[in-house]
């Protein structure tokens, strides 16, 4: 059975890992991802790692993709790691919808 919780492939860890290096690094004109934060939210980055490996394997010939974004959490995810999960996901694929609402419930009436 596949599962989004199986850790991702080392070759798609070390992809995430390279992309990241630039803002691992200490430059004074990028933000700067610490290594408590990759630490902390380790397993989420592997589940948006994984999640990237099944949407190759199951959806790499669509003609679009339409997807749900990772809800970022204010002040638990940075925007470097946030936008390095989405720059994973999406990255070399088809045509990518990604959507995301308030959860605010929307009635439309067409009269």
């Amino acid at each position: 059975m596949v599962k989004v919780t199986d850790k991702p492939m080392e070759s798609t860890i070390e992809e995430h890992r390279a992309m990241l290096r630039s803002v691992t690094d200490t430059n004074d004109d990028l933000p700067v991802l610490s290594e408590s934060e990759k630490q902390q939210l380790e397993i989420k980055t592997n589940r948006q790692l994984r999640l990237r490996e099944l949407l190759l394997e199951h959806s790499k010939s669509a003609s679009l993709i339409v997807m749900s974004m990772p809800v970022p959490r204010q002040d638990t995810v940075s925007a470097v790691l946030y936008m390095s999960w989405l720059e994973m996901l999406t990255k070399d694929m088809p045509p990518f919808l990604l959507v995301r609402g308030n959860q605010t419930e929307v009635l439309t009436f067409y009269s």
